[in-house]
């Protein structure tokens, strides 16, 4: 992906695609050619939404009743750099008489992409025209579900700022739960639902896809797909720096990663006065006629700013200050990275977590472009200075190292990086408990 974040223009269609690119400095016409050539002919473009107002006008909410009965609802709006932003996510379950709280705002903070050869690296979101490079979906891309209309800012070409671009839909997936009853003949299991919230942005010759998959049983889960194809100017590495896909040994693609960032703005409850908690736990051997290791965890609270590493058997909640569920428990969301390949090769890749207290100027994890004063760096990493965290936003990342191989052409198949939040103790059971079920609550017995 080298020699297309230079260039911009049209190739033929099947192999070449038009590709958008503000670095060579391109005329406003070029890009409008470019721009309409790929969208097809020019025909009445839809109005846009207006602006949203603070409480989420009725085009800019997406809420959604699941067929087990769970309800998301939340507010977006499109950044010109971020793409897709979330604001005000709330949860409501199935016996639960007001919403709850989870996020105030949530997005992609970056998308840095380094080449093994040294040669050259990119911040996508703030230095790769990612936000302008919305794509329009047709109808079969989001199955079931409704296409909005997005006003894209700083759009590439301002005659045609809206686009088919963002897809809400519902999709099974899978077991929810099974459990086998007291005879062989009842089973309980409920079959998950998920709303789908997405939208496609084009970089050079990659095509992200960013998801967003809200579960019925209080999960979020946050990916992002690379696809689209491999760069033909990148052909060029040696042994070591690259992976032939040519006949032969020829046509070395360029390995590169992807080091995504996600920003979560916290606000459980309504109130953005969280705390957050580290778990770690340790085996030890077996005690004195012990008849297995041992397994104890411990709880750390994080008081000040931190810089995270995941390990084995820790993991991260944020916690709420004012809401508990129906045991009493305080209301928290427990951090699931998933699958990660960390990069060692910059500051603020070099950690997987970064919990830092709210700053409105914060708000891309490198190469940041708001103003937050002098000396205050550009990257999410120096702005873990020991300030108290009293209003925690996690910062999180997710790396992964792409050495490309003789199926990611062409088509690139999807390739997807993410991680999960998970509800910990937000209602005082699964949300999705049967009604026979819904009396066993603690112990077998009733006990407390």
């Amino acid at each position: 992906m080298r020699v297309q974040h230079l260039l911009s223009g049209l190739r033929p269609r099947g192999v070449n695609r038009a590709r958008r690119r503000t670095a060579v400095g391109l005329s406003v016409a070029a890009l409008t050619v470019g721009a309409t050539t790929a969208a097809g002919p020019a025909v009445a473009q839809p109005k846009a939404a207006p602006a949203a107002a603070a409480d989420c006008s009725a085009a800019y909410k997406i809420e959604q009743t699941l067929a087990t009965g769970t309800k998301w609802s939340m507010c977006w709006h499109y950044e010109s750099e971020a793409g897709l932003v979330l604001e005000n996510v709330s949860y409501q379950p199935k016996g639960e008489a007001a919403p709850i709280r989870v996020l105030t705002s949530a997005k992609l903070a970056q998308i840095h992409v380094p080449y093994d050869d040294g040669s050259v690296e990119y911040d996508d979101l703030t230095g790769a025209g990612f936000g302008q490079g919305l794509m329009d979906m047709a109808p079969g891309e989001c199955p079931g579900g409704t296409i909005k209309t997005v006003k894209v800012p700083d759009a590439w070409d301002p005659e045609h700022p809206n686009v088919k671009g963002l897809c809400t839909t519902t999709r099974s997936r899978g077991h929810a739960y099974r459990m086998q009853g007291d005879s062989a003949s009842k089973v309980f299991q409920q079959q998950g639902k998920d709303l789908l919230v997405y939208t496609v942005n084009q970089v050079g010759w990659y095509e992200y896809i960013t998801e967003w998959r809200f579960s019925d049983d209080g999960a979020i889960n946050m990916n992002v797909g690379a696809t689209g194809s491999l760069s033909p100017g990148d052909y060029d590495a040696g042994d070591g720096r690259g992976w032939p896909i040519g006949k032969g040994a020829k046509g070395y693609a360029t390995s590169h990663s992807h080091n995504v960032f996600w920003r979560l703005n916290f606000g459980l409850d309504g109130n953005s006065k969280n705390k957050v908690e580290q778990y770690d736990s340790v085996v030890s051997p077996p005690a004195a006629n012990g008849e297995a290791p041992r397994n104890k965890t411990t709880r750390t609270k994080i008081t000040k700013e931190l810089a995270g590493d995941a390990k084995n058997m820790r993991w991260w909640r944020v916690v709420s200050t004012t809401g508990k569920n129906k045991d009493d428990h305080a209301r928290s969301y427990e951090l699931v990275p998933g699958a990660s390949s960390k990069y060692p090769g910059r500051s603020y890749t070099k950690r997987d977590v970064y919990f830092t207290q709210y700053k409105k100027c914060e708000q891309f994890a490198s190469n940041n472009l708001r103003n937050c004063g002098t000396g205050a760096g550009k990257s999410v990493d120096k702005w873990v200075n020991g300030q108290n965290l009293t209003h925690p936003v996690a910062w999180v990342n997710i790396g992964f190292h792409h050495v490309a191989r003789d199926e990611d052409q062409q088509p690139m198949p999807v390739h997807w990086q993410g991680f999960s939040l998970a509800p910990r103790d937000v209602t005082a059971m699964n949300p999705l408990t049967p009604p026979e079920l819904a009396d066993q609550n603690g112990r077998p017995d009733n006990g407390s």
